[in-house]
């Protein structure tokens, strides 16, 4: 059997995080499987971003209840800035002060929605 690590981001599920975060390296390697996404600095910490855009303010409200779901489903809630046509989500794991994997297997669930 595969360990967990070896599986694709989408076939995992989120667990409870402690600890460091990832290093800069760790993180790099999973943002590699993410096409879209980005690191950045946002105030002291750092998140796993990506802003999605759409045709109409109804699109963007499915796709937000969408990952709302998620979030609930994966116990790992993301930072939403939502307008109109547009959904910018940011992840990031509070109990380790960074990113961490809960992060990247959430990102890939929501790539998933748009698949």
């Amino acid at each position: 059997m595969p360990s967990p690590a070896s599986l694709p981001l989408l076939q995992q599920r989120c667990a409870h995080q402690s600890g460091p975060a990832l290093d800069e390296a760790q993180a790099a390697r999973l943002l590699a499987q993410l096409p879209g996404w980005d690191i950045q600095r946002d105030g002291p910490g750092v998140v796993l971003t990506r802003t999605f855009t759409f045709a109409d303010f109804h699109r963007t409200m499915a796709f937000v209840n969408a990952v709302a779901w998620i979030a609930h489903e994966q116990d790992h809630h993301p930072d939403l800035a939502v307008s109109y046509q547009r959904c910018t989500l940011n992840w990031s794991t509070h109990s380790v002060g960074g990113l961490s994997f809960n992060d990247f297997i959430c990102a890939a669930r929501v790539d998933a929605l748009l698949a």
